[in-house]
């Protein structure tokens, strides 16, 4: 009868393979926090997983396709989203090859092994004119809480002109929210207007970057003192202290304006990446142009804003034509 796993501790990381692998993400791969998170989590629920079902830590080095194969039953009646196998499998995947690259294994088990295929979702995305809302929220919020004088802590004029920078420059360039905190004053070149952006795994992209989104970032840095500079970031957590904003408070932040636009406030600063590919590839922007811009290592990953188009496609033409 199989046992319901309690929650992965930080002992669970006395396993050496496993610790070491998490200082490779960390020292080599320059892995975003999210992915730390995401492939401990992930090693430390087959650890524990493994302790339970056989009574001892996985030995990494006689692993074969039939252990994977088990936890992956496991996680099916966990009632887990395919996403969320796929997840953990990404991460167990990651770390076989890092055997393999090591010597210690001879191949990788999990290689080929068949999984759920995940259900396919397309992005979410604001229109134009939703976008625009979004864009003049900072400022209106900031309007309206000086005219009603409203309970709470009020929002001030820099951290109102850095936000309105901030989604500036994500829809402007669309970067992912790590890549946005990562942003050095240095990183600006302002007279070919590019941005230099490090993106997932050390990889540098160049990307445009729009006159409004500069004019932004202009007119927060003349409430900085002194204005940001060198290796500074381009966006303070707070205006007389150097660390970079975090991704949470700019999340948190988010949901003030996206409910000051009367938009959603579930969407998440991802949803205004995807609104920055989908706008430029209705405007005509080639598919692998898009690529690059995004940072996407693969054309299929950008391949499902076509999703999007071409749904909205169908729906002008069945709505326009005569014969649809």
């Amino acid at each position: 009868m199989h046992r319901t796993l309690k929650p992965a501790t930080s002992s669970a990381i006395a396993d050496p393979l496993i610790r070491q692998f998490l200082d490779h993400l960390v020292v080599d791969r320059d892995a975003s926090q999210y992915t730390q998170r995401n492939y401990r989590q992930a090693l430390l629920e087959f650890y524990q997983w493994h302790q339970t079902d056989h009574g001892a830590p996985p030995a990494w080095m006689t692993l074969g396709r039939d252990d994977f194969r088990s936890f992956l039953r496991y996680l099916g009646r966990q009632n887990l989203s395919r996403a969320a196998i796929q997840l953990r499998f990404s991460a167990l995947r990651t770390f076989c090859k890092y055997l393999v690259r090591h010597g210690l294994i001879a191949e990788s088990p999990v290689k080929n092994l068949a999984l759920p295929k995940p259900a396919r979702r397309l992005p979410q995305y604001l229109t134009k004119d939703q976008m625009l809302a979004l864009l003049a929220a900072p400022a209106a919020l900031l309007a309206q809480q000086s005219v009603k004088k409203s309970a709470g802590r009020p929002c001030s004029a820099t951290a109102s002109l850095r936000d309105t920078a901030v989604l500036e420059t994500i829809y402007s360039c669309g970067l992912r929210i790590s890549e946005l905190c990562g942003l050095r004053a240095e990183d600006i070149n302002w007279p070919e207007q590019l941005l230099r952006v490090r993106g997932k795994g050390k990889k540098e992209r160049l990307v445009p970057i729009g006159e409004p989104a500069l004019q932004a970032i202009q007119a927060y840095w003349q409430h900085l003192t002194p204005p940001p500079a060198g290796p500074a970031p381009v966006f303070l957590a707070e205006t007389r202290k150097t660390a970079p904003v975090r991704p949470l408070q700019l999340s948190r932040r988010l949901k003030n304006y996206l409910a000051q636009a009367g938009l959603d406030p579930s969407l998440t600063p991802h949803k205004l990446r995807h609104s920055y590919a989908t706008h430029l590839l209705d405007a005509g922007a080639d598919l692998r142009s898009v690529q690059e811009l995004l940072g996407h290592a693969h054309l299929v990953t950008t391949q499902v804003y076509t999703h999007v188009t071409t749904e909205r496609l169908k729906q002008a033409y069945d709505a326009a034509h005569p014969r649809a």
